[in-house]
């Protein structure tokens, strides 16, 4: 007799509903409550979860169904179960929350119709994206809501929201906290936000270009963790080599400061004592262009060091000449001359010179006496890293 009573199998709307109500419960108050009965129903609310996430990717046994699928998301959507779910996490176990995190994500790609649906939800509840930017705030929250944001900003709606929100300026902050797995995942995301929506970043940084900048440079090219300086520059590089950001990268080499760090970098491979024969022959080639320059090159600020740099490389540069060492073609390429400026010992400031310039492409050098490889010496900062 037992046979013909068993339960009807749940549907994927049923499950939705079901941790909907769930959740609801959980988000209410907590007073006066039964703990046996808080209990079971946290146990049957992970239990839900999980079988979402079955749903969404399939197991051991089976695909995901994508009918299922379909069902599962319209009705997620429906109403609040998004909101819900992220309030609640906190009070889920640690692999509930995993699982949770991976539901959100997956929901971020699933078509219904060939639409994706939850671009349209988080429309209209953007400010779902301030609590989880806000997350990597919270130790133990920051990983998960974390990923949930990097999914999110999949929709350009969402990430444009992210770009031009006050919470924009924390990801510097965030970027450089002492947790280094949260640190890192806010890179992640904020990589995200600089590289996937090509058209909504050049608006964006057209538009801010001042502030974000200035932070980018004095929190990020010049942090005193290593990591963070490279990272940083090979994300700078990503975003003013992009075509959409022609502009805002022709903008970003014409400041002084850049031109200034290049010097430096200059000044090193220059005031060199060792230089190979290509490398003096090309300095002696192009020798008056260069002292030209570096007597026109000013700063806006009295600096008695940066002077006394500029007079030491220019006395430099007017004592060299081309001796019998120096017989060979000098037809370097660029990948020598790079070579050969990170061969220098210096460590510490050298790194962080290295890290602050080289995406700075040009020093207004002009042109140069050589082969078509050598013209390309005014961009010889750019390869470095």
């Amino acid at each position: 007799m037992k046979g013909l009573f068993k339960p009807k199998p749940r549907t994927p709307i049923d499950i939705v509903r079901q941790t909907r109500d769930l959740l609801i419960y959980f988000d209410s108050s907590t007073e006066s409550r039964d703990s046996k009965k808080e209990e079971k129903q946290m146990n049957e609310l992970c239990k839900n979860i999980r079988e979402l996430k079955s749903i969404l990717y399939g197991n051991s046994e089976s695909e995901p169904v994508t009918e299922a699928c379909a069902q599962l998301t319209q009705e997620f959507f429906k109403e609040d179960t998004l909101r819900l779910l992220i309030n609640c996490i906190p009070k889920l176990n640690l692999e509930a929350r995993k699982d949770a995190t991976q539901v959100v994500a997956n929901l971020q790609r699933q078509p219904v119709q060939s639409k994706l649906i939850a671009s349209d939800y988080l429309e209209k509840n953007m400010d779902l994206m301030d609590i989880l930017i806000v997350g990597y705030e919270n130790t133990d929250m920051a990983l998960h809501y974390g990923a949930m944001l990097r999914e999110c900003i999949r929709h350009q709606i969402v990430a444009k929201y992210v770009l031009n929100s006050p919470h924009m300026k924390n990801f510097f902050d965030y970027i450089q906290l002492p947790n280094f797995d949260i640190a890192a995942d806010a890179a992640a995301t904020f990589k995200e936000l600089m590289t996937r929506h090509k058209s909504t970043v050049a608006d964006f940084l057209s538009k801010n270009y001042e502030w974000f900048f200035a932070d980018y440079n004095s929190k990020l090219l010049e942090s005193s963790n290593y990591i963070t300086r490279r990272l940083a520059v090979k994300l700078l590089g990503d975003m003013l080599l992009d075509r959409s950001n022609s502009a805002v990268m022709t903008r970003y080499e014409s400041s002084k400061s850049i031109q200034i760090e290049a010097f430096h970098v200059f000044k090193l491979f220059a005031a060199n004592q060792n230089k190979p024969a290509d490398i003096i022959s090309i300095f002696v080639a192009n020798k008056s262009k260069m002292l030209r320059l570096l007597d026109e090159f000013k700063i806006e600020k009295e600096d008695e060091q940066f002077e006394a740099d500029k007079a030491q490389v220019m006395e430099e540069i007017a004592a060299l000449e081309v001796g019998e060492s120096a017989s060979v073609p000098y037809q370097v390429s660029i990948s020598m001359t790079v070579a050969y400026m990170t061969g220098f010992s210096y460590v510490g400031r050298f790194q962080s010179i290295i890290s602050q310039s080289a995406s700075a492409y040009y020093w207004n050098v002009g042109d140069f006496t050589g082969t078509k490889e050598d013209h390309k010496i005014s961009t010889l900062f750019s390869g470095i890293i």
